[in-house]
């Protein structure tokens, strides 16, 4: 694949703290990146190092093949949608989306030409006359959306640009931009720090901690295969299960001594000797009633919690004395203080080293 954005060594330190360090990163043309963290991993710091906001402290930015490491933000060929919607207030949408090209001195015949187009892919034209004050927080977004589109660039980047918006308005914008992407077929780096918008949104995500990329792959793989259990633990709703214990061949037994057969189960590399581990399993992997005893490990619970949410239901209980949390289909009836039996394949889980926190 022809390489859009190229991230070679790039080191970045606010006085002696390093923020970015030495991080590499490869974007495809047309590809679609999610980078994806807590607050305070880098991911913002790095996507204004893209669009020339920060300087780099080493390292080196191409875009489109050229060393755009000291470019002007204007002259890198990028288009950036802040969390914010930064429009000026007294103007019209129109005007708002011209304004860029208006500055650039841009014949008028173009300029009328890309904000019809960037109004009819984003569906603005009825609000064009419009001020912002007018408008709803989905539309104001698709305004800054629209004036990154009109400078017809290769490259798009998006600082959390959904985080304002109420679950519903998110969960309409994000359809939106997938559409977008699919539609211009142009490079977009993408900032978040929700693990559904970047599931949802990426060819691929990098997920970072304190300025490194801990995984880059596609969202299959990040929800299936955790590298480490830092992003094992960080993707997923709720959270993926962790039971602590000790490895010995395919032999799994917890803390508390409950023994979990693991013999299915595809090690990255053999695993020799006994080492602490952790086995990790997703609550959708869990299964309740008759088919949990076919499985190569289960066991009888008592339910503790039971949480409706509608498409299905999440019960807490407790496996190997470790709280557990598994999903059931809404139409099972369960309750509180019911026994049931419960059972799990650990091939379809992940096991780490305790010690390293990398997948085995």
């Amino acid at each position: 694949m022809q390489s859009s954005v190229s991230i070679k060594d790039v080191s970045l330190n606010f006085g002696s703290v390093p923020v970015l360090q030495h991080l590499d990163l490869e974007v495809g043309q047309g590809e679609f990146i999610v980078l994806l963290g807590p607050s305070g991993c880098g991911k913002s710091t790095l996507l204004n190092c893209i669009a020339g906001l920060l300087d780099v402290s080493g390292g080196q930015i191409f875009i489109g093949g050229k060393n755009v490491t000291w470019a002007e933000p204007k002259d890198r060929g990028i288009g950036m949608v802040f969390q914010s919607y930064a429009l000026y207030p007294q103007m019209t949408v129109e005007r708002n989306l011209s304004f860029g090209l208006r500055v650039a001195g841009m014949p008028k015949d173009e300029i009328n030409k890309r904000v019809k187009r960037a109004a009819e892919i984003l569906q603005l034209e009825p609000f064009l006359q419009r001020k912002p004050a007018n408008l709803s927080g989905g539309q104001r977004q698709r305004v800054a959306i629209g004036r990154a589109l009109v400078r017809d660039v290769d490259v798009f980047l998006f600082d959390e640009p959904l985080s304002n918006l109420d679950a519903k308005l998110r969960s309409d914008l994000r359809v939106e931009i997938k559409r977008l992407h699919q539609r211009l077929k142009n490079t977009m780096i993408y900032v978040t720090h929700d693990q559904i918008e970047a599931l949802t949104l990426a060819d691929r995500i990098a997920v970072m901690k304190n300025g490194i990329i801990q995984q880059l792959a596609d969202p299959h793989t990040i929800y299936n295969k955790p590298v480490n259990l830092y992003v094992a633990g960080f993707i997923g709703s709720p959270q993926m299960n962790m039971l602590e214990g000790t490895l010995n061949g395919t032999t799994f037994t917890t803390d508390d001594g409950t023994v979990i057969p693991v013999g299915n189960y595809a090690f990255t590399a053999p695993a020799t000797g006994s080492a602490k581990a952790v086995l990790g399993v997703r609550p959708e992997h869990i299964v309740m009633g008759e088919e949990a005893a076919s499985m190569p490990y289960s066991t009888d619970v008592e339910i503790e919690i039971v949480e409706p949410m509608g498409s299905d239901t999440l019960a807490w209980t407790k496996i190997a004395g470790k709280p557990v949390t598994f999903r059931c289909d809404s139409d099972v009836v369960i309750s509180t203080g019911q026994k049931v039996r419960v059972g799990f394949d650990p091939a379809r889980g992940s096991i780490f080293n305790a010690e390293t926190t990398n997948r085995l």
